[in-house]
């Protein structure tokens, strides 16, 4: 990899209400290990000297801390407070960007995070400026109208992975933007500002925690990659 700077903005900014748990889902075990640890740790193995940001509630940053600090030792890992919305969250990740280099926004509830998926982001966004993965839709889809319901043709539906990854020099002026709601992620944000985002295949493990049953499927992932 070139020398440009590379950082990782870990967002873990969920409460976690649908897994049901007294524990925010981002530091409930896998594996005897923490969900929020795993995509850390793919980047840190990935690319050398790499700089982690990791965004939380603020009011989770004292426990994040000790967490890391008992399962990734030494590892060092800068801790952000978010925002409101995913898009203020990512902005106070970003504040901490200040070189010309590569950014990879990562889910911090997706433990499945490969470093070949990485690299590939990685490479892409040094040849094209960004890089951001899907994977094919499998079901059948149908989109609700006040009339009813119509099918739509899946070939042409993608669904949207992290980590997305681009240069600095188109990120970093994108969040500089207003709020708008239709910002669900961050290639929005930058098609908002006008610059094109380029796909690139994902990873059909990728999955990201929200249900106890996702628990489920990446703990057994995870002992098969073992």
């Amino acid at each position: 990899m070139t020398d440009n700077k590379k950082y990782a903005v870990v967002v873990a900014g969920g409460r976690g209400l649908r897994m049901g748990a007294a524990v925010p889902k981002q530091f409930l075990p896998i594996l005897g290990k923490p969900l929020l640890c795993y995509a850390i740790q793919a980047f840190a193995a990935t690319i050398r000297g790499i700089h982690i940001i990791l965004v939380l509630p603020a009011d989770q940053i004292n426990s994040a801390k000790t967490v890391l600090k008992s399962y990734l030792g030494n590892l060092e890992v800068t801790t952000v407070a978010g925002g409101e919305t995913r898009y203020e969250s990512v902005q106070n990740g970003l504040k901490k960007v200040n070189n010309d280099g590569v950014v990879f926004v990562h889910d911090g509830v997706r433990p499945l995070l490969s470093q070949d998926l990485i690299q590939r982001c990685y490479q892409q966004t040094i040849n094209k400026g960004s890089a951001i993965p899907v994977i094919p839709l499998t079901d059948s889809i149908r989109m609700m109208d006040k009339d009813g319901s119509h099918s739509i043709n899946r070939e042409h539906l993608r669904i949207v992975q992290t980590p997305q990854t681009f240069m600095t020099s188109i990120i970093l002026p994108a969040f500089q933007q207003p709020y708008d709601a239709s910002f669900t992620d961050e290639a929005t944000v930058v098609e908002a500002f006008g610059t094109p985002i380029h796909l690139i295949d994902g990873a059909l493990d990728n999955i990201k925690v929200t249900t106890p049953e996702d628990m489920l499927i990446a703990e057994t992932l995870l002992k098969a990659s073992v």
